[in-house]
C-alpha cells in the first residue's frame, strides 16, 4: 500500500495557487521590504519562494511585528484563542494598508 506524505506543504495545491496573472517569478522588490516594530502585516505565502515560509496554517493571516531576527522578522500572530510566534521573511508578508 502507498503511504500518504506528511511534509509541510501537504494538500496546500488550492491554497498556495497562484492566479494565472501572478505566474512567474515574483518581482525582486518584495525582498526589500522594511516593517517597523508595532506595524501590522498580512502573512501570504509566496509558492515561489520555499524558504523563510511560516507554516500554511498562518497563510492569509494579520500579525503584528514584535522585531527582527537577521532578514527576517518575528510577528504575533493570534491563532484561535492563543497567540503565537511567526518568524517570516518579507517576501510572505505585506504591508496593511489603513
Amino acid at each position: 500500500m502507498v503511504r500518504p506524505s506528511h511534509g509541510l506543504r501537504r494538500r496546500g495545491r488550492n491554497i498556495l495557487r497562484k492566479t494565472p496573472r501572478n505566474r512567474g517569478l515574483s518581482p525582486i522588490t518584495h525582498e526589500f521590504q522594511v516593517f517597523e516594530s508595532g506595524e501590522k502585516a498580512h502573512l501570504y505565502i509566496d509558492s515561489n519562494i520555499h524558504h523563510g515560509a511560516p507554516h500554511m496554517r498562518f497563510h492569509g493571516k494579520t500579525g503584528t511585528v514584535v522585531g527582527s531576527q537577521g532578514r527576517a522578522f518575528v510577528l504575533e500572530v493570534k491563532d484561535g484563542n492563543k497567540i503565537k510566534i511567526v518568524i517570516c521573511t518579507p517576501e510572505h508578508m505585506k504591508k496593511v494598508k489603513l
